[in-house]
């Protein structure tokens, strides 16, 4: 995996297209990046999407993960970026870098994220996630992927012992019904 603009997204779409060059003369197979947060709080939506697009194309068929630090965003924000995603051809849209002092994930932006681009992008939930059970509400909310470093403790999901994960969701999802 390389990155693009990361972790602040502030570097420019020149910047952005010529990192996401150089990751993939090194072999990354996926790139991460950052979208200008700046410009997105200043409603300058087409440069978002031009910057995405750039990437995209410097990306040469790699997948493209666009981060949008959705805790820095208003839900109406949540749903350009997306947009931009979209019309960029980016292949997920992403909660957050995990350094944005605003947070991290949450089920409420992960579910906003599905809504805004259906099944056409995937959706990966990062930052903050410490627990399986955060993590499941995420996956029961939309999320395709799940960006964390605490894995390595969840036995409970991971173990050769652990349920099935359709069994897990559908517990979160009578869990949040009830």
């Amino acid at each position: 995996m390389g990155v693009a603009g990361f972790p602040l997204g502030a570097n420019g779409l020149v910047a952005k297209a010529a990192e996401t060059r150089l990751a993939v003369a090194d072999g990354a197979a996926e790139i991460d990046m950052m979208i200008a947060l700046g410009q997105a709080l200043a409603g300058e939506w087409e440069a978002v999407t031009d910057e995405i697009a750039a990437v995209v194309e410097a990306a040469r068929g790699r997948v493209v993960k666009v981060i949008l630090e959705t805790a820095a965003l208003s839900p109406e924000e949540i749903e350009r970026g997306c947009q931009a995603a979209l019309d960029a051809e980016a292949d997920f849209v992403k909660t957050s870098t995990g350094f944005h002092p605003a947070g991290g994930a949450t089920v409420e932006a992960v579910a906003r994220m599905r809504r805004a681009v259906g099944e056409r992008l995937g959706v990966k939930a990062s930052g903050g996630i410490r627990t399986p059970e955060q993590a499941l509400r995420l996956l029961a909310a939309g999320a395709d992927r799940i960006g964390t470093s605490a894995a390595a403790g969840w036995g409970s999901l991971v173990s050769r012992e652990a349920p099935l994960l359709r069994d897990l969701l559908a517990r979160v999802a009578a869990e949040a019904a009830s």
